[in-house]
């Protein structure tokens, strides 16, 4: 079953490797070519993420250079990776190619220029997440202890990204955040997030968020890091279908889908290390629900919550 993840930090790696790592095959890379093609990942969402200590004047160069390991290593190499910038785009994908996404983990790279993020937006960037942890000058991320929501600038952003039908992010933003971008946006989601009823994490939704994104019509793309999906022990795939089970208990059935955060993450479910172990998840599905809602999950939830899909 083809599966579209909406979350992995291959660029950073990439990026960290100075052209050491082919992503073809590089095994180091919890998501390569070779691992989608053996995972069934059809889509593949790239995200663009800055590390906190890069000095504020360097962090739009760092941001460009790993939109360069994009469309060099990534799409460049592999004629089978298709660049998808269009909304369309999906619905043209030929069979034996895997589609590639760029996001945006944070805009503390654009620091109060507007201009830079249309920048990005050009090169194909279709998901905003406004901050990762931290705070910005566009919101309080879910490790701030002030805990404010987004500022002027963050209101305009979440502006643009509706004007040119790009999904704000909520994960990693901080309560008051979430809530704030739920009322503001066309098109929230949240790339890899679980549930907080579950797993008592500040990066987890609480039920009132989950019911407010759905009823905006936003999908929820559920994370296979283990700190977020139990709180201590091993971890399993039932373990994270429980957060499944959970989302679609508040209705979300339609709504669900997946967010690795492969590449961003050192530890890892059981059977669920890489993006070539992709199917256990699906084939573990199949054992609570219809075939028909596991496609859904997998990526036709997303697929019918596209821009311009009825939003």
């Amino acid at each position: 079953m083809n599966i579209i993840d909406l979350h992995c930090d291959a660029l950073l790696k990439l990026q960290e490797g100075k052209g050491r790592l082919r992503f073809a095959d590089a095994p180091e890379l919890q998501v390569n070519k070779t691992r989608l093609q053996q995972g069934q990942v059809k889509v593949q969402c790239f995200a663009i993420f800055i590390e906190s200590d890069v000095k504020s004047e360097q962090k739009f160069q760092v941001v460009l250079e790993q939109i360069d390991f994009f469309y060099k290593e990534v799409i460049g190499k592999n004629p089978d990776m298709v660049h998808l910038k269009e909304w369309s785009d999906f619905d043209r994908l030929q069979v034996g190619q895997i589609g590639a996404m760029l996001t945006l983990e944070g805009v503390d790279a654009i620091g109060n220029d507007i201009r830079k993020l249309y920048i990005l937006y050009q090169l194909g960037v279709r998901f905003v997440g406004l901050t990762w942890n931290n705070a910005n000058l566009a919101a309080d991320g879910a490790g701030e202890p002030r805990g404010g929501g987004l500022t002027l600038f963050g209101k305009e952003i979440v502006e643009f990204n509706n004007e040119h039908q790009i999904h704000t992010d909520v994960s990693h933003l901080s309560d008051k955040g979430i809530f704030e971008v739920i009322e503001l946006a066309k098109y929230p989601m949240a790339s890899h997030a679980n549930a907080r009823a579950i797993c008592h994490h500040p990066r987890n939704l609480t039920d009132e968020m989950v019911k407010a994104m759905f009823a905006k019509g936003g999908m929820i793309h559920v994370v296979y890091y283990p700190p977020f999906v139990k709180e201590s022990g091993v971890t399993t795939i039932t373990d994270l279908i429980t957060h499944i089970d959970h989302f679609c208990a508040l209705g979300g059935v339609k709504h669900i889908g997946f967010g690795s955060d492969f590449d961003g993450i050192s530890n890892f479910i059981t059977n669920l290390e890489n993006a070539s172990k992709s199917q256990n998840l699906i084939n573990e599905l199949l054992k609570h629900y219809s075939e028909d809602i596991v496609r859904g999950f997998a990526h036709q939830n997303f697929l019918d919550h596209r821009p311009g899909m009825g939003w």
